[in-house]
């Protein structure tokens, strides 16, 4: 797939995407889908989430219990992207220059050289992250928002792409250290592998020793995959969307069970996945379909409970729920849908997409860019 990029002047919109580079970025994402799907069996829309997450520029945080293949999705999907990749298994001794890299004096050169740490690589799997030291955990703040460590003063870019796939296991267990709210703000999704079914669990030791990530082929270099997330950047999501996106994160912050609302670092993140799924759909615009779906994925481990709704069993996908319900959704002619016409859009979205077509929106709307008169 070749996908071209239109270099502009910073003032001007970005140009909407040709439906043939459209048909060709999904085309692509479903064989990288397929081929980490051929190791992990039975979780597709886990695997669409996870690649949506690379597409986006983001970084995906995977919290399950041992043993449902967590590790496996991460280095599958290394082994999709042909590039370089480090995993790091973090453990409570593990330290930040461990992490980052570190300056060690040359004496037959008689200077400091930078040896890079496993950081510096196009897809760092971070195995149990949650089992280092807060110390440890806080040496991939910076790489994860700006791509470059800094160690003695001096600032090292790392290589683009760039994507951590972090792992962890749930609080409750013994040794683990809760990630600050800070760093989980670093994560564009958050996501839980789950069980399989039992027809799938019985695939998986029909062929448990045939099924590995070294197994798999690579679909696509980093280049590709650069002109990937370069076209995930031009996708049209019309003003209402927007608008629709700030609500849904103003409806957490007003929330009378939630003690810290949604930032507007992710409000950006959840425009930017939608925009990325909307490709890995086959389409060139966003739908309200997308920001529900990615709903959960991108705000709930942004949510804060207040200490009453914990003891209440009250969940961040119950603060989200009740959002989806509240704030009314932005129809293509501009106006609102009121709650019971968008009572049944809470689950799957819709196949046919009648009310949300390209074809009826106008100019503008969610279908196709407002068009720019020539001066």
């Amino acid at each position: 797939m070749t996908a071209t990029v239109n270099h502009t002047q910073a003032a001007s919109p970005p140009e909407g995407l040709a439906p043939q580079h459209v048909q060709g970025f999904a085309h692509l994402a479903a064989r990288l889908a397929d081929n980490i799907g051929a190791v992990v069996l039975g979780k597709p829309q886990v695997v669409r989430l996870a690649l949506t997450a690379l597409f986006a520029q983001g970084h995906v945080l995977l919290e399950d219990v041992p043993g449902v293949g967590k590790t496996t999705l991460a280095r599958a999907m290394a082994a999709t992207i042909h590039g370089q990749w480090r995993r790091i298994q973090f453990t409570p001794d593990l330290l930040p220059a461990d992490v980052s890299g570190v300056t060690i004096f040359n004496q037959a050169t008689r200077g400091f050289e930078f040896h890079p740490g496993p950081v510096f690589a196009n897809v760092v799997i971070a195995d149990e992250i949650n089992r280092a030291s807060p110390k440890t955990q806080s040496a991939l703040l910076e790489v994860m928002e700006e791509r470059t460590v800094t160690v003695d003063g001096v600032r090292h870019p790392v290589p683009r792409p760039f994507l951590v796939v972090a792992t962890q296991n749930p609080v409750e267990m013994d040794g683990t250290y809760r990630l600050p709210e800070a760093q989980l703000d670093r994560f564009l999704v958050k996501l839980s592998v789950g069980y399989p079914s039992e027809a799938v669990e019985i695939e998986v030791l029909r062929g448990a020793t045939m099924r590995s990530p070294e197994a798999l082929e690579a679909i696509a270099d980093t280049n590709t995959i650069g002109q990937m997330i370069a076209m995930a950047q031009r996708v049209h999501i019309a003003d209402p969307l927007y608008a629709y996106a700030v609500r849904l994160a103003a409806a957490t912050r007003n929330h009378p069970q939630v003690r810290v609302g949604v930032s507007p670092r992710g409000v950006i993140a959840l425009t930017r996945a939608a925009c990325a799924y909307a490709l890995i759909e086959g389409r060139g615009f966003v739908l309200p379909e997308d920001m529900k779906t990615l709903l959960e994925p991108v705000f709930a481990h942004r949510v804060l409970l207040t200490s009453d709704a914990q003891l209440r069993g009250v969940t961040a996908a119950d603060v989200l729920n009740d959002a989806i319900e509240q704030v009314p959704v932005p129809l293509p002619n501009g106006q609102q849908a009121t709650h019971q016409a968008t009572a049944h859009q809470n689950g799957a979205p819709h196949q046919n997409g009648t009310a949300y077509q390209a074809s009826a929106a106008p100019p503008g709307q969610y279908g196709t860019p407002a068009p720019r008169h020539q001066g």
